[in-house]
């Protein structure tokens, strides 16, 4: 079987699921021979007829392994669909023994399956292609658990964002936890992340905290450090900052500078304290930044210059899972971010959706795009 073929691509916009799913089948055209995997994204409005979507397509194409998930807004190519009834599939082939479907890891008692002990053993690099339920608390201890128990491994993805219900695909349909696809190292990829945020002071040291509430911050009350890191202007219109300031807290280890970001959740300006949307403890790093639409095109821009770099030609397929502040809020309303991948990348099949938190190399991120590309 041939793995230089590229994936095909179907999307579609209706009300109707039927309609959405034979448009996509009919974009799809004739499956190539030893297709193996699916990636299906639908709007939420389509979670209550997600199991009837997977069995129509996995009828008509062929394709045994299916997994994706719901979103408030999905992406196939060059195209965004937000607020609305749409679906995007792809499909394509990857050598039988290069991935296994993860159907379950909901709790800390879970482990992969003992029948895939000597599959591990054979590559010492794996990517686990993820999608987790924002509703369970207990992602963070299990992304990291995933990660340590394969071998090499390297975790991106996202959370299912929804009005209502968040259903995963992987095979069957379920939810609660993570779930997803594990390829090793006979399925060649490339991955990267770009920032939403960009940091606008040097790092601080947090003193005293609470919690997620920051009383000092250098030995100094936190609100005092956080005026003067953003500016006279801004601390005079605390209610502006909102929404253009986050919190940023430094990856350690991280030879490229990541940092997760989490909201300003509270200013207290008689006490001078400022909480965030992260359990925090004394001696941790903080760094505060800010998010326009210039910071994250610029940063877009240098995720998919460095990928263009590591990627001999036209890939033959991507996956794109971007968070549910950036799309239209930071790039406008004509699919700029998924133009932005055409435009560097090429023309290629890619699927993706907005999630309520992104997935990458076993952390949980906010405000960031995370691609990755099968070469």
């Amino acid at each position: 079987m041939s793995t230089s073929s590229a994936f095909v691509l179907g999307h579609a916009r209706s009300a109707d699921w039927e309609s959405a799913t034979r448009q996509c089948l009919q974009q799809l055209g004739d499956i190539p021979a030893g297709s193996n995997i699916g990636f299906v994204y639908a709007t939420d409005s389509f979670a209550g007829q997600l199991h009837l979507i997977v069995d129509r397509l996995r009828t008509a194409t062929g394709v045994a392994h299916w997994t994706g998930t719901v979103g408030i807004g999905i992406c196939a190519s060059a195209t965004e669909y937000h607020q609305t009834s749409a679906l995007a599939v792809m499909a394509g082939s990857v050598p039988e023994d290069g991935f296994r479907v993860l159907p379950f890891y909901n709790r800390a008692a879970d482990n992969l399956p003992a029948a895939w002990e000597d599959w591990l053993k054979q590559s010492q690099s794996h990517i686990a292609v993820l999608h987790g339920d924002p509703a369970n608390n207990s992602l963070p201890e299990l992304l990291t658990k995933l990660g340590n128990e394969l071998p090499g491994g390297y975790l991106v993805g996202g959370l299912s964002s929804s009005h209502g219900p968040h259903p995963q695909v992987a095979d069957t349909l379920l939810d609660g936890g993570l779930s997803g696809v594990i390829f090793n190292d006979k399925v060649p990829v490339a991955t990267g992340m770009t920032q939403g945020c960009s940091p606008i002071a040097d790092k601080h040291t947090i003193t005293d905290c609470d919690s997620n509430i920051i009383d000092r911050i250098d030995n100094r009350p936190a609100l005092d450090v956080f005026n003067e890191d953003i500016g006279e202007i801004l601390a005079r219109d605390l209610n502006r900052a909102a929404g253009y300031i986050f919190a940023g807290f430094p990856v350690a280890a991280s030879d490229t500078g990541d940092y997760l970001v989490r909201n300003l959740i509270g200013i207290d300006t008689h006490g001078k304290r400022i909480a965030v949307g992260e359990i925090l403890h004394p001696g941790q790093q903080i760094q505060f930044c800010r998010r326009d639409a210039g910071t994250a095109r610029a940063d877009m821009q240098r995720m998919l210059d460095g990928l263009k770099k590591r990627v001999p030609g036209t890939p033959r397929g991507g996956l794109y899972f971007s968070c549910l502040g950036r799309g239209e809020d930071l790039f406008g309303r004509q699919a700029g971010e998924m133009k932005m991948i055409a435009e560097t990348l090429g023309d290629f099949p890619l699927v993706g959706f907005f999630a309520n938190g992104e997935i990458c190399n076993e952390r949980l991120y906010g405000y960031t795009g995370v691609l990755t590309l099968f070469v």
